[in-house]
């Protein structure tokens, strides 16, 4: 795989993870070593910002293979992730051929219709570029925005790893591409998909674990600042008033702005000036704001 051999063991995954800046716990590197091992696709399930995308690029990046990202949307079809055909290059080889007129006229209309579903106008789309350039990660991200069609879809493509092409045949993954699946779970997906995956819930992490995702992720940080950011944040996931608790890609948001400003420890204007990147609702900034200076006495 790559120019980075399948890890050994779950200690292996965690090694390598930890050289991209992901940090994970025992649970998360043990299911990820399964995927690899099993050759099965891996569902992660949590709340945005807690790393779910962040952690197929770090299986991407540590095992120097290709990421290949299809993001989904309402109303994604298997067009989008599978192949399209280049409609204005199609149209400039008919131009050609009924230009060259001794071509043309040698040409039945069957032989000129056939060449329009050349190998050289297929626009290949993520899932079939992954099957295609196995060994790769392909991420399906945010799949619980799609609708139930195209998770029958998914289903039969991470059944098989193989689609058909009418104008062209058959393509077959040389060796199942590495298949992470994210979903925030918006909506439940069906158990058939489920079943087909290694499923994990990433949740937020602790503040120890917070901490030392800082120091690892915005190494420019200083580790008095990085704890108390955590420490702050651990504080708001608590609330129960927020409309969106802050995720561990806020978190970085925020030291990242603290520190973009000179802030080496947390104080209250500069806390206060900087809580757009932390928070994303007018009435979460309010709440915070007004909260900020006695959670920063604990």
């Amino acid at each position: 795989m790559g120019n980075q051999p399948a890890p050994a063991d779950v200690e292996e995954v965690e090694r390598l993870l930890g050289k991209t800046g992901y940090v994970s716990d025992e649970s998360l590197a043990t299911v990820v070593f399964l995927a690899l091992r099993m050759q099965r696709p891996l569902l992660l399930e949590g709340e945005p910002g807690t790393g779910k995308t962040a952690l197929a690029e770090a299986i991407a990046e540590s095992m120097d293979l290709p990421l290949i990202r299809l993001q989904c949307y309402e109303g994604i079809d298997a067009t989008q992730a599978l192949y399209d055909w280049d409609f204005p290059r199609q149209i400039l080889h008919l131009r050609a051929i009924e230009a060259v007129a001794g071509s043309a006229a040698g040409r039945s209309v069957q032989d000129a219709e056939k060449s329009l579903y050349d190998e050289r106008f297929l626009l290949a789309r993520p899932v079939l570029k992954a099957l295609r350039e196995t060994p790769a990660v392909l991420l399906v991200d945010e799949v619980d925005r799609a609708d139930d069609e195209f998770e029958a879809f998914l289903l039969e493509v991470l059944s098989t790893y193989q689609v058909t092409i009418p104008e062209i045949g058959t393509v077959r993954a040389a060796t199942p591409p590495i298949v992470v699946l994210t979903s925030n779970r918006t909506r439940e997906l069906h158990d058939a998909l489920k079943r087909r995956c290694l499923y994990h819930w990433i949740d937020h992490p602790g503040l120890e674990r917070e901490v030392e995702i800082l120091r690892s992720r915005a190494p420019e940080v200083s580790a008095e600042l990085a704890r108390q950011v955590a420490t702050v944040v651990q504080s708001l996931r608590g609330r129960d008033d927020l409309l969106k608790p802050p995720g561990v890609a806020e978190t970085l948001d925020w030291a990242r702005a603290l520190e973009a400003l000179g802030a080496t420890e947390l104080d209250l204007a500069t806390a206060s000036a900087t809580l757009g990147a932390l928070v994303k609702y007018r009435e979460d900034g309010d709440r915070v704001r007004q909260a900020l200076d006695r959670m920063m006495a604990v």
